[in-house]
């Protein structure tokens, strides 16, 4: 080959190789969006809402380790530990801070006013000052809300049709806990109008849930129902266990307490919620502000009944109880 042509060769090649050479630079320098997962639950209780939450990104496209990283922080024991948690993954210069439970979304809010934030069960955002209001958040968090309080009312109603002559219902709930609070606020024009009276059984810490217990059995309760918070999302099969001991039929709020031995749940499910916070964190990693996001209440709830904690107190589901339910659990 001719001097000529060497040198024609030679040019077309560094021709071609700058515009490749400045795609994959470009490449390079492309920042992977990171996500901070902050949940106020232990790793195992959260792990159906993860596994959906996980589901969702994928498939919107995200490649976790890949093009999208995210950093994870589950505390169930000590929750004033939360801000700092919170302040660990801001220093990681995090896009998105994803909070799990209104007490990590609270502490989130707190230690942030400028990373977007997106939140899952969360029951009342506008009440624990996260949101202006459900169609316009108005700040830098949204998310979905699983409406535990306004579901209340339905799960006493479940307790009635499970039991007709129930008159005294325990409620778990935790006043340290901010989406414990409206829960136990909501069940009381209901359980008025059902005849029922509601025993408190405030309980912020798993070692007072053997005593709690003890005091629902002499205060002649016929039920106990359980709200959501992060100490009881922690915990419960123990809870299960001691409502079991006590014979006391239990209404959760979520099925899967109802798996791990609660009688009877409802309310949306982990599914949906995991799938619609990846949505959510899609939709801000593109551009969109957290104050212009609705936040999304579930339209969709399942009854969840456990027919061998039936069968351990003794008790016969309805048959209509049974043929409504969503998932039996033998």
């Amino acid at each position: 080959m001719s001097w000529n042509r060497w040198w024609l060769l030679l040019c077309l090649l560094v021709l071609a190789a700058g515009p490749l050479a400045e795609a994959q630079a470009q490449v390079q320098s492309r920042k992977v969006p990171r996500i901070g997962y902050l949940a106020a639950v232990s790793a195992s209780a959260d792990a159906p809402r993860l596994m959906a939450f996980r589901q969702g990104l994928r498939e919107l496209g995200y490649v976790e380790g890949q093009t999208i990283q995210i950093d994870y922080r589950h505390e169930s024991a000590d929750l004033q530990r939360l801000p700092t948690l919170a302040m660990e993954l801001l220093r990681m210069d995090i896009d998105v801070l994803v909070a799990v439970t209104s007490n990590a979304a609270v502490a989130a809010k707190k230690t942030t006013s400028t990373v977007p934030i997106v939140f899952m069960g969360v029951t009342d955002p506008v009440g624990s000052g996260l949101a202006e209001s459900l169609a316009r958040p108005g700040g830098n968090a949204t998310g979905v809300t699983n409406v535990a309080g306004i579901l209340a009312g339905k799960r006493l109603e479940l307790l009635k049709e499970l039991l007709p002559a129930t008159r005294r219902v325990a409620v778990l709930w935790d006043p340290k806990a901010p989406g414990s609070i409206p829960q136990w606020e909501a069940s009381q024009e209901p359980a008025e109008k059902l005849r029922m009276a509601l025993y408190s059984m405030q309980v912020s810490s798993v070692e007072g849930y053997v005593g709690a217990f003890k005091e629902a059995v002499k205060a002649r309760n016929d039920a106990v129902w359980i709200t959501l918070n992060p100490v009881a999302n922690s915990n419960q099969r123990l809870i299960a266990e001691l409502a079991i001991d006590s014979k006391l039929p239990s209404i959760c709020a979520r099925g899967d307490y109802a798996e791990n031995g609660c009688l009877m749940a409802y309310g949306p499910s982990y599914t949906t919620e995991g799938t619609d916070g990846a949505r959510y964190v899609d939709r801000i990693l593109k551009g969109a502000r957290p104050a212009d996001l609705p936040i999304q209440q579930p339209t969709i709830f399942e009854l969840v009944i456990n027919l061998n904690t039936a069968n351990r107190i003794g008790l016969a589901v309805p048959r209509a109880l049974l043929d409504r339910a969503d998932k039996i659990v033998r």
